[in-house]
């Protein structure tokens, strides 16, 4: 009679099935894993709910009245976030195309060969400390740095460019320049340090064949290099908008708090963020749901802008696996 065929297993081999233990503290990690993202899910729709509950008095009373109000004024109860929604845009916009130019600029440097390996690590600690420097030092920094120096420019580019709307006013004081300047420099950090994790986890044959090519060095980082980290460079960008559409205090402090649209540079304007931080120690209870429905309108913003940027990285991911 046959014996049944049976595998005996080496207890000194590396390949064993997994023991009970093992299965159990993988279950368990499981288990974690998924309890942790329940929990992040839970809080964010806790403090939407939050908000939205206190915003729905503003809501009911003002309407859509509010998103397209230009007066912002607490004697009058009139109140009007257009001009914060546009300098919360456009500041995070000019922000992001000096900082995402640096930044990957800086990612480049740092990354394909230009800086000895522990030279380099010095120059990408240096980068990642800026982000460990709190936001009110960036705003007196602005004040008493950015704004005297940039100032004698902005003078010559309104005087021989004021015909031009991003010309046409001049800077005074705080404005959205120096504002977008020292937002660029805040989200430095994060679009630099997620662009050189996307250019170093390019394989090396990638550049190695570029060479076999013909290619110059940079044609092989420009033409080969940066189009295969195009996804994860674009994700920096992504984190960079969100990063700026958020801050607060320094733009507080350099964006002017006028509630004004304007194309011009250095007109000063407001944005949704620095309206909230200013208004919110002396409101009342009236003016509470008012800012609450300005806070909903920042995170659905926020919460938009990071949508649309997932939904481009998948496309272009899939556009790279085709």
């Amino acid at each position: 009679m046959q014996k049944p065929f049976t595998l005996n297993v080496d207890t000194d081999s590396i390949c064993q099935p997994p023991s009970s233990s093992t299965l159990l503290v993988d279950r368990t990690f499981r288990m974690l894993a998924r309890l942790g993202v329940i929990i992040i899910l839970a809080l964010v729709v806790a403090i939407v709910l939050e908000i939205g509950v206190k915003a729905i008095p503003g809501i009911q009373k003002y309407g859509l009245d509010m998103l397209t109000g230009t007066v912002w004024d607490v004697g009058q109860q009139q109140f009007g976030i257009l001009p914060a929604i546009w300098g919360t845009l456009y500041s995070s916009l000019i922000a992001l195309l000096i900082g995402g130019f640096f930044g990957i600029s800086m990612a480049i440097f740092l990354t394909q060969d230009f800086l000895p390996p522990r030279l380099a690590a010095v120059f990408r600690t240096i980068v990642e400390l800026l982000a460990a420097i709190p936001s009110v030092v960036y705003g007196l920094w602005g004040i008493f740095v950015v704004i005297p120096f940039i100032r004698p420019l902005t003078d010559v580019l309104n005087e021989s460019l004021g015909w031009i709307p991003f010309f046409s006013s001049t800077l005074s004081g705080p404005g959205l320049l120096p504002a977008a300047l020292v937002l660029a420099i805040m989200i430095l950090p994060t679009i630099a340090a997620v662009s050189q994790d996307a250019l170093r986890s390019v394989p090396l044959k990638t550049k190695q064949a570029a060479y076999g090519m013909g290619a110059t060095h940079w044609e092989a980082i420009l033409k080969v290099m940066v189009p295969t980290a195009a996804t994860g460079i674009f994700g920096s960008l992504v984190l960079g908008l969100g990063r700026a559409l958020g801050e607060t205090m320094a733009l507080a402090m350099l964006v002017g708090n006028s509630n004004q649209i304007s194309l011009s540079l250095f007109a000063p304007a407001n944005t949704l963020a620095a309206l909230l931080a200013l208004n919110f120690p002396e409101a009342g209870p009236n003016e509470i749901g008012v800012l609450m429905y300005a806070a909903l309108v920042l995170m659905l913003i926020t919460l938009v802008v990071n949508i649309l940027g997932s939904m481009m990285i998948m496309y272009a991911q899939r556009g790279t696996k085709s």
